[in-house]
């Protein structure tokens, strides 16, 4: 049986760009890479600013630590919760409660009141929101441009991030050079605005919400049961298990391979996997006109295998730029059709604990992976340790046959 979602998006294959024809969406994403840049921004200068603060190896690890446990602890009740409640002002509740957050922090370091511990909770803080905001932001999606422009969409909003994640952290080295962390987290504070203003001015329809659920605990068992009887989630989740867990390697290791060209170098070839997943963006629509969900994930792979293998034979800045573009390419091409996969399938009223568990696992590989090869490559090598990461990314493509991610090739 054909699934509704798809047989909406089948007709028409609108340009990579097409999105940004919607109001709606186009101001979304505009505020959203300011947002994400902000958020970037935030992040370089809490690390930098811990260093600052103290010397202790533990308080600069535990920066990393306060960022990513959220994910863990609230994941799934922040998807349970999006589904439960209006997502628009649940996200307004979760935007301002970062604006809070990052301007309490910013005046606390610029009045030099903060502490090691006090910066770890407001990390922390910040990063509950984030998680918070993540399932119901995503799930908005689908409100914002026609089912012919979806893919296109899912693939925009990764390219926003990527070239966020591109660009802020440069601006970020700018800013605390120039004035400092606290203004930095000012800055960050500011940049939330423009999602907040688009969410208190957006009348979006009116979406039928669960009688029969009442509690977090309830909607959390109702979506793991989904997933338990959809095996088109368990696909999603079980291919972005891994991949995440054997890609985090580039992320991982990306700062020891970078480290022979020094700070520099290390941000040219940031950029340049901004870069190439702004490309991926553009390319994917092309490839979803001609290809199968399941081809695109396969060919993506395999080329962030290469990029990965690439990366430990030729020790020049060009060609470790060109794989990192390659990476970028390979890595939006994966994650946004999972996401778009994920999106699809669900139905409308458990969309955000979809949406919620997709970036759990996602969050979780790359967590679990890139504890692993940190470990090996402390033992073995950075040069063994990415080959290791590319042959087991290519062994990892034996699960398509069995956990594909086209609908119509799933048995019932």
């Amino acid at each position: 049986m054909e699934n509704p979602a798809q047989a909406q998006l089948a007709p028409a294959h609108p340009s990579a760009l097409a999105p940004l024809r919607e109001p709606l969406f186009r101001s979304l994403w505009i505020a959203a890479v300011i947002s994400y840049t902000g958020s970037w921004m935030q992040n370089i200068a809490t690390g930098w600013l811990m260093t600052s603060l103290t010397s202790s190896p533990m308080y600069v690890a535990l920066v990393q630590v306060a960022l990513s446990l959220p994910v863990f602890l609230i994941a799934l009740p922040a998807g349970a919760l999006a589904d439960l409640v209006d997502r628009r002002k649940f996200l307004l509740l979760t935007q301002s409660s970062m604006v809070a957050a990052a301007g309490v922090l910013g005046v606390l370091t610029i009045t030099h009141v903060v502490t090691p511990q006090l910066l770890l909770v407001f990390t922390f803080l910040l990063g509950v929101g984030a998680v918070m905001n993540d399932p119901a932001w995503q799930a908005l999606t689908p409100d914002l441009v026609p089912g012919s422009k979806l893919p296109a969409a899912v693939a925009l909003n990764s390219a926003g991030f990527n070239i966020a994640r591109a660009v802020g952290p440069a601006l970020g080295g700018l800013v605390i050079a120039a004035a400092g962390s606290g203004v930095t987290f000012l800055l960050n504070a500011v940049s939330f605005f423009g999602v907040i203003l688009f969410l208190y001015r957006w009348k979006p329809s009116e979406r039928e919400l669960p009688h029969v659920v009442s509690t977090v605990g309830g909607a959390i068992r109702i979506g793991v049961h989904y997933v338990r009887q959809n095996r088109q989630m368990q696909a999603v989740l079980i291919r972005t298990l891994a991949f995440s867990m054997f890609a985090s390697a580039f992320w991982a290791l990306l700062p020891l391979i970078a480290s022979d060209y020094g700070a520099e170098g290390y941000g040219a070839m940031l950029a340049c996997f901004g870069g190439g997943a702004l490309i991926g963006a553009g390319v994917l629509a092309r490839m979803r006109q001609r290809l199968s969900f399941d081809t695109v994930v396969t060919t993506a792979t395999l080329i962030f295998a290469a990029a990965l293998f690439g990366l430990v034979q030729v020790q020049t800045l060009a060609f470790s730029c060109l794989c990192a573009a390659a990476a970028g390419l390979a890595w939006i091409s994966t994650l946004a059709t999972l996401n778009l996969v994920a999106q699809t399938t669900a139905a409308s009223w458990v969309r955000a604990r979809m949406i919620s568990m997709y970036v759990l696992v996602l969050q979780g590989g790359l967590a679990l992976g890139s504890a692993l090869w940190g470990i090996l490559a402390s033992q073995l090598g950075i040069i063994y340790t990415l080959t290791v990461a590319a042959i087991a990314l290519c062994c990892g493509l034996l699960l398509a046959p069995w956990y594909r991610l086209h609908p119509d090739e799933i048995s019932a």
